[in-house]
């Protein structure tokens, strides 16, 4: 399903977007050595609440997971690089932390994705392996531009990726959003520009590139949910939730003033 939303409705679903921003930047902020995955748990939760708004994972059973997931957050940490399901393990100085957070407010749905370091300075590699996946998002964003296809938001994030030297796992991608999560089209990190649907004003994305080091193989956990690098490098995943306007892309989950 894909649903093209009209300006009341984009105006609707900024809320969501605002709340998911505000979460992903409280929780990086409360994030030191010694917490526990557990607690970010207890703190989205607890926001989401307060807020009024609905997980969209706590329930979410799709095919390529063991669900029901039964958390409100994704917590991936060093090796894992996307549906970490949070459990009890208390993060280390160093640690590269994956945030990827979506609720539904007033009907409508946000997702977004942070990657960061714990603790002490981060080291080059990971330094750059986080700018790369940002600067591949900047890219894909850019070019969601009224008009053009879902293949040439993939290129322009392919390029950035492969450019830095990073191989493109396909498996797994952005995707539209509206009244609910993980709708068509799907947003593949990497392809051909000039191909796929075409980007129409009202348009949800939630636009993610996500990265490993030395693979583009992934192997599951025995949770049946958390994905890993299959050789145990480093990943890093970054996201917003983005909507195709008359004038261009506009980030409803961006940070907020």
């Amino acid at each position: 399903m894909i649903e093209i939303l009209t300006a009341r409705e984009i105006e609707a679903a900024r809320p969501a977007g605002r709340l998911v921003a505000r979460v992903l930047q409280s929780l990086k902020q409360r994030t030191v050595p010694g917490t526990n995955l557990l607690e970010l748990d207890t703190w989205a939760w607890a926001l989401i609440e307060e807020a009024g708004a609905r997980s969209c994972y706590v329930d979410y059973a799709p095919s390529f997971g063991r669900g029901p997931f039964g958390k409100v957050i994704c917590t991936s940490v060093n090796d894992a690089v996307l549906h970490g399901l949070p459990h009890d393990y208390a993060l280390r100085e160093g640690d590269l932390l994956t945030l990827d957070f979506a609720v539904e407010r007033g009907g409508w749905v946000a997702d977004a994705a942070i990657s960061f370091i714990v603790g002490r300075p981060v080291t080059e590699q990971d330094q750059h392996l986080i700018d790369t996946t940002t600067a591949a998002l900047s890219a894909g964003i850019e070019a969601a531009q009224p008009g053009n296809k879902i293949g040439d938001i993939s290129y322009a994030i392919g390029s950035v990726l492969t450019d830095a030297g990073y191989e493109v796992n396909t498996e797994f991608g952005g995707h539209g959003v509206g009244s609910t999560m993980h709708q068509d089209p799907h947003i593949s990190n990497i392809g051909r520009p000039g191909r796929g649907y075409t980007l129409r004003p009202g348009l949800l994305l939630a636009i993610e590139p996500w990265a490993m080091v030395g693979t583009k193989q992934l192997v599951i956990d025995p949770d049946g949910w958390t994905l890993r690098s299959a050789n145990g490098g480093r990943t890093a995943h970054a996201e917003h939730t983005v909507a195709i306007t008359e004038t261009g892309p506009e980030i409803l989950t961006g940070s907020q003033p």
